[in-house]
């Protein structure tokens, strides 16, 4: 059985900023090691260098697209690389560059439209949110 990893991120203290925790709390799928985390961390590398797919689970304003997105991820070290990490890509990066390996990767990005402080999803946001569990699964089950 492979090494698969989800990490879930955003503030769960700004509403629907919170969605990729709430994917990575949700996802109930035993041959996946699920994380949620506030921001990416350089300590997260570590686990990636032992996964052979990661996906990583963030929210996006309804103004940027009103769909769940799913993109495949390549490392791009073009971004800054610090006490925390803004995208998938660098931590990509980072991970490639101290253990010389990085997992395939998938960003899945949900809309949301209320980023406010609260703890209350937007409608928009649960929508997204059973649908980017449905994509999950999809990723996992049609990987090669």
């Amino acid at each position: 059985m492979s090494n698969i990893v989800a990490i879930g991120y955003g503030n769960d203290l700004r509403s629907d900023d919170g969605i990729g925790q709430r994917v990575a709390n949700t996802l109930q799928l035993s041959n996946v090691k699920s994380l949620a985390v506030h921001q990416l961390t350089p300590e997260l590398a570590e686990i990636l260098a032992s996964a052979d797919l990661a996906i990583f689970i963030d929210a996006c304003l309804t103004s940027e697209s009103s769909e769940v997105q799913v993109r495949s991820l390549a490392p791009d070290s073009s971004g800054n690389i610090s006490g925390h990490i803004a995208d998938p890509r660098s931590l990509l990066a980072l991970t490639q560059v101290l253990y010389g390996y990085c997992p395939t990767a998938w960003w899945v990005i949900v809309p949301g439209e209320n980023f406010n402080i609260g703890d209350r999803l937007s409608p928009t946001a649960e929508t997204g949110i059973a649908i980017a569990l449905e994509k999950i699964a999809q990723i996992i089950h049609f990987r090669p």
